[in-house]
């Protein structure tokens, strides 16, 4: 019989003792690979996702080049050691399936039309897995291609909220995801309030699902403020380099 934790405290804090609306300490690095023509260290607490992107280069093959706009392939994988038990090296469904929903939020922001007949390539690694690998995912790799200098309608940050012991909250973590009610990974572009990637496991009522999209729309503006000036700050590096 598996015994599930208490996630909710008496103090109506959570089993890592921060408030619903609190996220976990966010932190991020921009262009970490010399080799990619741009890249992305996101940190949600304990969960650890890098992103790379190579492009817009010749599409190949070239029978999936399209003739008005570019090809955006996506891979989002979990490294074997991303996890408590050794993960296999090869593709799940899981990261099949995430690899093409990260892959249409983020054709909703790139401008995909100014490089025709080229690919534009986007992998994700998890490094460390504590819940939220997508939506980090999703983060990182708006960055990478931001740093690789492609052209998009806004960035888009990644944010999960969930319910555990009835309870809603923001930024879930690993025991939140595995034993709490319900689930809302949702990817926003905060500049342009629209929401590119909204999937939800498990059952909220009408009321619970407005609160948690005013509950990430509210995480998405600090995770998006954090974003913007870990750009900054890469950018203000190289000016100052090229000045000296």
């Amino acid at each position: 019989m598996v015994i599930k934790p208490v996630l909710i405290r008496e103090d109506g804090r959570r089993v890592d003792g921060r408030l619903p609306e609190e996220l976990r300490p966010i932190r991020i690095t921009i262009g970490v690979l010399k080799n990619a023509n741009g890249s992305a260290l996101v940190e949600y607490g304990g969960t650890k996702v890098i992103a790379a992107v190579y492009g817009p280069r010749e599409a190949l093959p070239r029978h999936i080049s399209i003739a008005d706009r570019a090809v955006l392939r996506v891979r989002y994988h979990m490294a074997p050691f991303s996890t408590e038990e050794r993960k296999s090296p090869a593709p799940t469904r899981r990261e099949i399936e995430l690899s093409k929903v990260i892959r249409e939020a983020l054709e909703a922001v790139v401008f995909t039309q100014l490089f025709p007949r080229t690919g534009i390539d986007v992998f994700i690694e998890v490094l460390q897995a504590d819940g939220g690998t997508r939506t980090a995912g999703l983060t990182a790799a708006s960055l990478a291609l931001a740093d690789a200098g492609i052209p998009m309608k806004d960035l888009v940050v990644g944010v999960a909220v969930g319910k555990v012991d009835g309870v809603l909250v923001v930024d879930i973590n690993e025991l939140e995801d595995q034993y709490g009610e319900a689930d809302l990974p949702v990817g926003i572009a905060p500049n342009i309030g629209e929401i590119v990637l909204f999937q939800l496991n498990g059952v909220l009522t009408r009321d619970e699902l407005k609160k948690a999209l005013d509950m990430a729309f509210n995480a998405s503006e600090q995770i998006y403020k954090v974003a913007k000036e870990s750009l900054h700050r890469k950018y203000m590096k190289l000016i100052e380099e090229v000045k000296a």
